[in-house]
């Protein structure tokens, strides 16, 4: 699935917006503020902005005009604000859709689909040829992540030029998370497509985390290519 950026400054808000969004497959990425959101689409693989206009540095539809003066990523605004004029500038700003708060998450992804679909950034949706979650289109395409060579096609890995000595299971994690270089991916979504077993829990992602870790020379408390990202999950990242 396309990968979100998530932009609201109410921690609580932000948090659920991005358990909804998580648990219907996509890769999310989040900031409270502007600016961040701004940073984010430049450096960063964005399919699509849900953008909150009650931001502390910057109006929303400030941002969302700035955001526009660099990219054509569709943007999907968030707002508690109902009033049609300022609703009308704000598409006429750049913005694909509107939600007006509250709204419930079967809302937020309906909407979202939508603007995908229209854009092109959905599986099928015309224009969309090889574009996903991943920055990878082939998921046997060989990946290199800093020193780390993973080639699923060999089912191979080397840190370094050594080859690591990987289970199944710890290559198929590595492979998966390698094919979503970048990507904060979800122990939901690892469970279902890495384990693809009806009854296993989140303890399992972590046991064969710890393992993966300590076989690239790294902890949770020191990591260097798996990066724990709070109440998200967990990516697969360049060292620096």
């Amino acid at each position: 699935m396309p990968s979100v950026l998530v932009v609201e400054d109410d921690p609580s808000i932000r948090q659920s917006l991005i358990e909804v969004l998580t648990e219907h497959g996509h890769v999310v990425r989040s900031t409270g503020d502007g600016f961040g959101a701004l940073r984010e689409v430049t450096r960063a693989r964005v399919d699509a902005v849900v953008l909150d206009l009650g931001l502390p540095d910057l109006d929303g539809a400030e941002a969302l005009r700035m955001i526009r003066g660099i990219s054509s990523v569709p943007v999907l605004v968030a707002t508690a604000r109902d009033d049609e004029a300022e609703i009308i500038n704000l598409l006429n700003a750049g913005a694909d859709d509107y939600l007006v708060k509250p709204f419930s998450g079967g809302q937020l992804i309906a909407r979202l689909s939508a603007v995908l679909r229209r854009t092109g950034q959905l599986p099928g949706a015309a224009g969309s040829a090889g574009i996903g979650a991943a920055p990878t289109s082939d998921p046997l395409h060989p990946v290199l992540v800093g020193e780390l060579a993973v080639d699923p096609g060999a089912r191979t890995a080397h840190l370094a030029g050594r080859e690591l000595r990987l289970t199944r299971r710890e290559f198929d994690l590595l492979a998966f998370l390698a094919h979503h270089c970048g990507h904060v991916v979800s122990k939901r979504r690892l469970l279902t497509e890495v384990w693809r077993e009806p009854y296993v829990d989140d303890q399992t992602v972590d046991v064969h985390l710890s393992s993966l870790r300590r076989k690239l020379g790294e902890s949770a408390a020191s990591p260097r290519y798996l990066l724990t990202v709070r109440g998200v999950g967990i990516k697969l990242v360049a060292p620096r």
